[in-house]
């Protein structure tokens, strides 16, 4: 098995799939909420989750799920609802948290210190990710109209492992751009507006998913 009678193949789809994680949506949403709150290890934990959240459309592509979803449109609905159920619950959260006046680890005497373990960013993020229906369609539409059905499936899973990365480093990137001290300071300083407008963009990103069904 020749690798590079694959690579004009990799090459579309990984340009396709770099252009559609660089733009704009939830998971750069929420990368930026932590980062900024929460400093450079949470922000990186998060990336890291979103990158991990990436290979459940991959095996859900690989095993015929992302197909049987795209053919039941019930299943579709339903992963729809509890995808934009949580990506709400993430939204109404930052809407009602209480606004910062620096970040964690600077604060005043009589300020209680509030923290995210390590493992909840993990979380947040491969929920983000995981639970959005239209990242598996997304995959779906590459695996079938890029990747030939005579590709073997070892290949298909090193795609999936490549665009898995490169989610990861692309978020690992914008947690640490902004969980820089000078960029946290900045965005601390608009204080409940900064969270409000993340929690308002989340809930934006839901209403449009459940209003596509």
């Amino acid at each position: 098995m020749q690798l590079s009678n694959y690579l004009g193949e990799f090459l579309a789809l990984a340009t396709i799939h770099f252009l559609a994680v660089v733009a704009p949506g939830p998971d750069f949403a929420v990368t930026i909420r932590q980062s900024v709150r929460f400093g450079r290890w949470v922000g990186i934990c998060t990336a890291l989750g979103i990158g991990a959240g990436i290979s459940v459309h991959v095996l859900y592509t690989l095993f015929g799920v992302g197909a049987l979803m795209h053919t039941t449109p019930w299943l579709l609905t339903v992963a729809k609802v509890v995808g934009g159920a949580y990506i709400l619950y993430l939204g109404v959260s930052l809407l009602r948290s209480q606004p910062k006046s620096m970040p964690e680890g600077e604060k005043n005497a009589d300020e209680p210190m509030v923290e995210q373990t390590l493992l909840k960013a993990f979380t947040t993020g491969f929920l983000t990710n995981a639970t959005n229906p239209k990242a598996t369609l997304f995959f779906l539409a590459i695996f079938t109209t890029i990747i030939s059905t005579t590709t073997p499936l070892k290949i298909q899973a090193l795609y999936g492992l490549w665009m898995c990365f490169v989610n990861a480093l692309w978020f690992v990137i914008v947690a640490l751009f902004f969980s820089s001290n000078k960029v946290r300071l900045l965005f601390m300083r608009l204080g409940h507006w900064f969270e409000r407008s993340m929690g308002v963009i989340l809930i934006l990103f839901a209403g449009r998913l459940i209003l596509s069904m």
